[in-house]
């Protein structure tokens, strides 16, 4: 369940990596889109940090990496970091799954890391929220 593309010799192309999510398809296809139409990211296919992560797309904003959302079986997972100020600012506006992600983060500097799987369309919402943040405050 949830298994990534782990097969380093072969590169996906978007429309493999979305046909890989399965039932949330269109929902990576449609993060993906928004990213880049609202906000301006160029999108890379990667396998940025080896066999545990495996292939996602990498958003950019210059060369600010804003997110990499990895495909998965039937799921995608969104990883980014945010300051503890831009966590605090959504808090208050997302679902308990959410926040349990917010308060779980990997700690870095003054904030942290998610790593936050997108299983349905309220996960799908949250997640915009908190990149409107990443995005807005990032540039």
């Amino acid at each position: 369940m949830y298994e990534r593309m782990l097969d380093k010799q072969v590169e996906p192309s978007v429309d493999e990596m979305a046909a890989y999510c399965a039932g949330n398809a269109e929902l990576f296809v449609l993060l993906n889109e928004w990213l880049s139409e609202t906000y301006g990211t160029v999108q890379k296919v990667t396998f940025p940090y080896g066999n545990r992560y495996g292939w996602g797309i990498a958003h950019r904003i210059k060369q600010k990496l804003i997110c990499n959302i990895f495909a998965e079986k039937d799921a995608f997972t969104v990883m980014m970091r945010l300051s503890n100020k831009q966590f605090a600012s959504v808090y208050g506006s997302v679902q308990n799954y959410t926040r349990e992600q917010i308060d779980h983060r990997y700690p870095c500097s003054d904030g942290g890391w998610i790593h936050y799987r997108v299983t349905e369309k309220e996960h799908w919402e949250d997640i915009r929220k908190l990149l409107t943040v990443k995005c807005s405050n990032g540039k």
